[in-house]
């Protein structure tokens, strides 16, 4: 998710406003620090134009599609 923001050039901030989340949230969730809803992984995947699984799916598999 931290590569993804940054390809976009935003910060936690931007990306919990895009959400609708907190940005605190959003740097707990990419420190692994906190746990995520299937309801919240929904929202940040829609805020960076991605379905939800993208976000689960590692990077390589993805790239190899």
């Amino acid at each position: 998710m931290i590569r993804l923001r940054g390809e976009r050039g935003w910060s936690q901030e931007a990306l919990a406003f895009e959400a609708g989340l907190h940005r605190t949230f959003i740097a707990h969730v990419e420190r692994q620090a906190r746990n995520i809803s299937l309801d919240n992984l929904e929202r940040i995947a829609q805020a960076l134009g991605l379905q939800a699984y993208q976000l689960l799916t590692p990077q390589e598999s993805l790239a190899a599609r």
